[in-house]
């Protein structure tokens, strides 16, 4: 039995591999029509960890454009020479190797993959949760969940966003973009559910 689960998350991940992003990440509607399986996880999210799907998703967008095997740029070495990347950041949520490793541990997944929009999703509503709990930040408000996303719990607490504007108007971006899938959700929404929720 342990065999088979093993297989199984192992081919969930190798299929996972080549996930191409949706065609269109500025209507939260098209993307669930492009990618049929991603409503019913995010809203599989929601309902677990009480984050809204237009505030995951938009930080999932903001932080990858829906891409699961993306990392950060390498740093040059006397400005040519390709060296290390900036940092362990990878997959669809951007989330560094010890922010992974709490999740995993802390939800009991050792397999968990940052490839795998499954997880992805799971992971950025259990982190939008936990903000809720140690920065008493509403789930709602996006504008100050990306800026405790981006710069972590203790970052936030610090402020260490008040001295990056670059991060101020990414965050203000991310805001905008969930308000509008919100009002786009609001208008395709039971589309969705009537077909995915119903079957799976």
């Amino acid at each position: 039995m342990r065999t088979i689960f093993i297989f199984v998350a192992l081919l969930s991940m190798l299929t996972s591999c080549a996930s191409k992003p949706p065609d269109n990440q500025d209507n939260i509607c098209k993307i669930f029509s492009e990618k049929s399986s991603w409503y019913r996880l995010a809203n599989k999210s929601e309902e677990k960890w009480g984050a809204p799907i237009h505030v995951q998703m938009s930080i999932l967008r903001q932080e990858s454009s829906f891409q699961n095997r993306v990392k950060p740029e390498r740093e040059k070495l006397f400005g040519v020479i390709p060296w290390k990347r900036k940092s362990s950041a990878f997959g669809y949520t951007q989330a560094i190797d010890g922010t992974w490793d709490w999740y995993k541990k802390e939800n009991n997944k050792p397999l968990a993959s940052r490839v795998n929009f499954a997880d992805a999703v799971d992971f950025t509503g259990w982190y939008i949760n936990k903000t809720t709990s140690i920065n008493k930040i509403s789930k709602n408000d996006t504008y100050n969940q990306y800026l405790a996303y981006h710069e972590g719990h203790g970052g936030y607490k610090k402020g260490t966003y008040k001295s990056k504007e670059w991060l101020i108007e990414v965050a203000r971006k991310v805001k905008m973009r969930a308000d509008r899938y919100d009002s786009q959700l609001n208008e395709c929404e039971n589309n969705f559910s009537k077909k995915f929720l119903g079957i799976f």
